[in-house]
C-alpha cells in the first residue's frame, strides 16, 4: 500500500513541478520585456573629397605678324657674276640733275660748289665703256643708277656715290666702276676751275 501511495505522490508532483517552472517562465519573460531598450547611435564618418585644385588660366598672347619689308628681294645670281664683260646699250642722262644732297658737301670742305652754283658746270669728255651685268642681261632686267660725282678742278673723278638705284643694288656696281674712269672739262666759277658735286644718271637698257 506505500508503494502506491509513493507513486501517486510522484505522479502529482510531476505536474505541479511543471506548472511551477512554467510560472517562473513566465516571471522571467515578463521581466525582460519591462527592461528598457537602449537607443544606440551609429555614427559614421564620411570623409570629404579633397577640393580641386585652382587650374591657372595661361595668357594666350596674339601672335606677332611678321613685318614684310617692300624691299624687293635681291636678284639671285648676282655678286661676284657682276664683274662680266658683256656689254648692253647704256643710256646717259643730265637732264634735271641739278644740285645736290647738303650732307654730301660737308665731307669735302667749303671749297666744294655744286652744279647750280657754278657759271658753268662739269661736262663728260672722256667715257670708258660699261660692264652690263651678265645675270641682268640673261634676265632682261633694265634699269637705272643715279650717282653723284666729285669732280676735281682738273676734271677728274675724286669720289663717287649711289643716290638712287633700279632695281637697288643690280647696277650700283658697274656704274661705280664705269663713271670712276671718266674725265671731265673742269666746273667754272669767274672764269676759275673748281671742284663741283655733279650728278649723273646712267641708264642700262638692252633695246
Amino acid at each position: 500500500m506505500n508503494k502506491h501511495i509513493a507513486a501517486t505522490i510522484s505522479m502529482l508532483m510531476g505536474p505541479i513541478l511543471v506548472f511551477g517552472m512554467v510560472i517562473l517562465m513566465n516571471k522571467f519573460a515578463d521581466s525582460l520585456d519591462k527592461t528598457p531598450a537602449q537607443e544606440v547611435t551609429e555614427i559614421s564618418m564620411v570623409k570629404q573629397p579633397p577640393p580641386e585644385p585652382k587650374q591657372e588660366i595661361k595668357k594666350v598672347e596674339p601672335k606677332k605678324q611678321p613685318v614684310r619689308s617692300n624691299t624687293p628681294p635681291p636678284f639671285k645670281g648676282l655678286g661676284s657674276s657682276l664683274s662680266g664683260i658683256d656689254l648692253g646699250l647704256l643710256g646717259f642722262d643730265n637732264g634735271g640733275m641739278t644740285g645736290v644732297d647738303e650732307s654730301l658737301l660737308g665731307k669735302t670742305g667749303n671749297a666744294v660748289m655744286t652744279e647750280d652754283l657754278v657759271d658753268v658746270p662739269p661736262k663728260p669728255k672722256s667715257r670708258s665703256s660699261f660692264r652690263y651685268p651678265p645675270a641682268a642681261k640673261k634676265n632682261g632686267i633694265k634699269g637705272y643708277v643715279v650717282l653723284s660725282v666729285l669732280v676735281d678742278t682738273d676734271g677728274s673723278v675724286k669720289q663717287v656715290q649711289v643716290l638712287e638705284s633700279n632695281p637697288s643694288g643690280v647696277f650700283d656696281d658697274a656704274a661705280l666702276q664705269g663713271v670712276r674712269s671718266w674725265q671731265f672739262e673742269p666746273a667754272k666759277y669767274k672764269g676759275d676751275s673748281v671742284r663741283v658735286w655733279a650728278k649723273q644718271k646712267i641708264r642700262f637698257d638692252l633695246s
